[in-house]
């Protein structure tokens, strides 16, 4: 009687494997999937924050503030993640200034089909001259 149990209870490790490994794969692909969201999304919404900054700063342009957004995310996060990047001025408080704003699509860890679409985006208060001339 204890052959028979023992042969009954060959393979019950694959078994086991394969149910611990259908919950757990997943589990860890939505962390990698979530890691990378998080970290693209800090990424380009510093990017963005500092060229609003740059594009802000005495004697510098919008365009300069463009630049300066594309300097600082790319290498950092892949250039198809970022869709468009735009800047505009706004008022903050009765005070003008700079918004840059982001698109970014994050497709699933970072290969290919469905993506994460969000906006990010990052705000200075526009320096003013300092001779007191209006712009």
């Amino acid at each position: 009687m204890s052959r028979l149990r023992e042969h009954d209870e060959r393979g019950s490790a694959v078994v086991d494997f394969v149910l611990v490994m259908v919950l757990l794969v997943p589990l860890v692909l939505g962390v990698m999937q979530l890691a990378l969201v998080l970290h693209v999304r800090n990424t380009v919404a510093l990017a963005a924050s500092e060229g609003a900054r740059h594009a802000a700063a005495w004697e510098s342009t919008p365009s300069d503030g463009l630049v300066r957004t594309r300097d600082q995310w790319t290498g950092a996060v892949a250039e198809r993640f970022v869709k468009a990047t735009r800047i505009e001025v706004t008022d903050f408080a009765g005070t003008p200034a700079y918004r840059v704003e982001v698109d970014v699509a994050v497709p699933a860890l970072g290969l290919g089909g469905p993506a994460v679409a969000f906006t990010v985006a990052g705000n200075a208060v526009i320096e003013p001259d300092p001779s007191g001339a209006v712009p």
